[in-house]
């Protein structure tokens, strides 16, 4: 009975808490701005085939490239092909980047910044000198390495962003499992006899999820850059696909002729960039446990 009390009582207060936080964030104009315009691209990329005006891959080598007028909303590249429809296809792939290769990052620093900061002793010191070994290691060559010796597809992709972006997430978790073994109901739950597993789960997990969302928030837009760097340099997403890192290589290359092809995209991904870092920085004011006492 007590053990199903407590859990009951961290939940509400948890679920509390929550949202508390929700209402902070949603006095946060310029984040909830951001939401709003993250979502309306995302779901304007989710439902190209429908909205985009033409098809991905019509092109007329007559026209060429042409600036902006009534037909093509934001002009052609220099096959012709319309850069609304390329910006709106290219955005399925690079949220898609985004998205997933955060999971992957959150996914292993979290599994190992808890199993660390639980363990403690020789398991924490030996497990986070790794972390500190892997920082040293430049993260953009080893995604290249991998690009360059292994069939490039987007899981490659996937998988090799976020085996790079995961020591920081490690870190943080670390520190805060770390300051919650500490905590009244942790000894609670231990003396009450429930497993490692469980403590873990069902306490540490859920109260250190506010600064795991924050933080995986704030690396979306990091990954982001990371696919457009890597595009740019041509490892990234292969023709005929293609993503917003792309079509802002497409236009370095022919920017003194045809300004807007480079123009566009790059305000858009700057404009998405942004936007993520809003909600990072509203989700982070909103959920940060000192103004709780507000």
């Amino acid at each position: 009975m007590t053990t199903r009390r407590t859990e009951r009582t961290g939940g509400a207060t948890g679920g509390s808490l929550r949202r508390d936080g929700m209402r902070r964030f949603a006095r946060n104009r310029i984040a909830v701005g951001g939401c709003l315009f993250l979502a309306v691209m995302a779901a304007l990329s989710l439902c190209a085939p429908v909205v985009a005006p033409y098809a991905y891959d019509a092109q007329d080598l007559s026209l060429g490239a042409t600036f902006a007028s009534g037909k093509h909303w934001l002009g052609t590249d220099i096959l012709g092909r319309d850069l609304f429809t390329r910006i709106l296809y290219g955005g399925r792939v690079t949220f898609a980047v985004g998205v997933c290769a955060t999971l992957v990052s959150v996914l292993i620093g979290v599994a190992w910044g808890s199993i660390a900061g639980w363990a403690g002793g020789k398991t924490d010191t030996v497990m986070m000198r790794f972390v500190d070994i892997a920082y040293a290691f430049p993260f953009t060559i080893f995604v290249i390495i991998l690009m360059v010796f292994f069939e490039r597809s987007l899981l490659l992709l996937f998988m090799a962003i976020g085996a790079v972006e995961w020591l920081t997430m490690a870190r943080i978790v670390r520190g805060q499992v770390m300051a919650l073994r500490q905590r009244e109901f942790v000894e609670v739950a231990i003396g009450l006899g429930l497993s490692r597993t469980r403590i873990v789960l069902r306490h540490i997990l859920p109260n250190i999820a506010g600064p795991v969302i924050v933080y995986a928030t704030l690396t979306i837009p990091a990954v982001m850059l990371l696919e457009a760097f890597l595009s740019f340099l041509g490892l990234g997403v292969q023709p005929p696909a293609s993503s917003w890192g792309i079509l802002i290589r497409e236009g370095a290359e022919s920017m003194e002729e045809y300004p807007w092809l480079l123009v566009f995209p790059g305000i858009l991904l700057s404009a998405t960039l942004f936007s993520l870092n809003f909600i990072g920085d509203g989700l982070r004011d909103a959920f940060d446990p000192r103004t709780t006492r507000e």
